[in-house]
């Protein structure tokens, strides 16, 4: 082997081959955009029958791909009664088979549908709730198939705007995504921030967005909140020493009122974005925060009955499933996320035509108050209207039943004014008496929140 050849190793030959010619089955989508964009149009204006002439040609895509390179899938489509891998409508969709999380975890090639030698990223899952999910992306994956769907109202920025990310960059997707977005596409100018690691502290952080002029920030809403209260102790005037323009918030949980809190500190709009690791993008809000406008170049959603897995119509509310449509190294085909929310039509002023998603929350996280089921997220929003509480708060569940932990903030109320204040607020919004303790100073935390304590009997 000469000397040239050991300079250019495989990887880089991959690399170059994926860049620059080497097609996937995926690339061929692309028609349909650039059919769009011939007429000067994006997904997200053109009409609902367009969309799903699009979703039923990307569905078939990934299905005939999946029964030629994965034996898994292949398998649980024939015992579904499968003899080829095609719908002939969208509502044969729901004859294939559920992607159960328990089925996948710890398990890295159940779902690899090609050569490991094509693998560019593995991700994982929190794993949290037990083993984590291993999560393959090719090098087209990130730089092509990713990129493909443009959302040109969704996402108006430009080449000019300094986009601080916040978020983890061990292991999740999210922080990388939105890098490769922001610098591949946008051209923007990127501070990879990080989330409390050993390198990014919180003075580094506020510091870096002051003296870039940071335009955007990309964090989540308990961050968000820690980054605020921190500006307070070093001086930091949001607004003016940093200005920002607006900022998308994913990876927890947030309540309407919960995000007028943060833009009342910021001084800017904030957008709320729904993504996952397993899938990325799935919604994103548009200035209307009228819900989660979906991301339908990327994902087909459904919303299922919980207990019988049928479809369920606009307005129905239910489990959300998802099918990925631009993934080669491990696509996802119907993927019963936890999570519960409903769809709606568009009915959008800016003429979006893409439908709209509303979030209720995590399936694991509902919570059952005196027989009545309750969503955390609406406790959060009633809770987040009383000015003289802080953003950090606790849902503690013991033998003594429901109690609301809250901390004072800038407020001339005693201790016990403010519980009877928030006692008398939630009984009025709610309905229910709640017990409701005062803690002077709650713990702040860098990793994802846990607003619901649930102590053993």
């Amino acid at each position: 082997m000469n000397s040239i050849a050991r300079a250019n190793p495989p990887q880089t030959q991959v690399m170059g081959a994926v860049l620059h010619g080497e097609k996937t089955h995926i690339q061929s989508l692309s028609t349909f955009f650039d059919n769009w964009h011939d007429r000067g149009t994006t997904i997200e204006y053109v009409s609902p029958e367009e969309v799903q002439e699009y979703h039923l040609h990307a569905l078939n895509l990934t299905l005939q791909y999946v029964w030629d390179n994965n034996a898994y899938y292949r398998d649980q489509l024939i015992q579904a009664g499968f003899d080829s891998p095609q719908l002939d409508s969208l509502q044969d969709l729901s004859r294939v088979p559920f992607l159960i999380k328990d089925t996948l975890q710890g398990d890295k090639d159940k779902l690899l549908c090609c050569d490991s030698r094509k693998i560019g990223q593995v991700h994982t899952t929190s794993g949290t709730t037990g083993q984590p999910l291993y999560l393959s992306y090719s090098l087209a994956d990130q730089f092509i198939h990713e990129f493909i769907p443009k959302y040109t109202t969704l996402f108006d920025d430009h080449e000019n705007d300094v986009v601080g990310i916040a978020l983890p960059y061990e292991f999740s997707q999210a922080a990388l995504g939105f890098q490769r977005l922001y610098q591949f596409i946008y051209g923007a100018t990127v501070l990879s921030l990080g989330k409390g690691g050993y390198l990014s502290t919180i003075d580094k952080t506020l510091d870096i967005l002051k003296v870039y002029n940071a335009t955007i920030l990309i964090t989540t809403p308990s961050y968000a909140s820690i980054l605020a209260e921190e500006c307070e102790k070093l001086g930091i005037v949001l607004g003016e020493d940093i200005r920002l323009k607006k900022i998308w918030i994913t990876g927890e949980g947030c309540s309407p009122q919960f995000r007028n809190r943060l833009e009342d500190w910021w001084k800017c709009p904030v957008h709320f974005l729904y993504g996952s690791t397993e899938i990325g993008v799935i919604g994103v809000e548009c200035s209307e925060h009228h819900g989660y406008h979906l991301a339908e170049g990327h994902v087909k959603v459904e919303v299922v009955d919980i207990q019988s897995g049928e479809p369920l119509a606009y307005g129905e509310v239910g489990e959300i499933v998802m099918t990925s449509l631009l993934k080669e190294a491990m696509p996802f085909i119907r993927y019963r996320t936890g999570d519960i929310g409903y769809l709606e039509k568009s009915n959008c002023s800016l003429g979006i035509q893409l439908d709209t998603l509303h979030l209720r929350g995590r399936m694991a996280g509902q919570l059952e108050i005196d027989g009545k089921p309750v969503s955390p997220m609406m406790l959060e929003h009633f809770l987040m209207e009383v000015p003289d509480i802080s953003m950090w708060y606790h849902f503690i569940l013991d033998e003594e039943g429901f109690t609301i932990e809250v901390e004072p903030f800038k407020t001339d109320l005693t201790e016990e004014e403010i519980a009877e204040k928030v006692q008398r607020h939630m009984k009025q919004k709610i309905g229910l008496d709640f017990r409701v303790k005062v803690t002077s100073q709650l713990p702040r935390t860098y990793s994802k929140v846990n607003r619901i304590i649930r102590k053993p009997n």
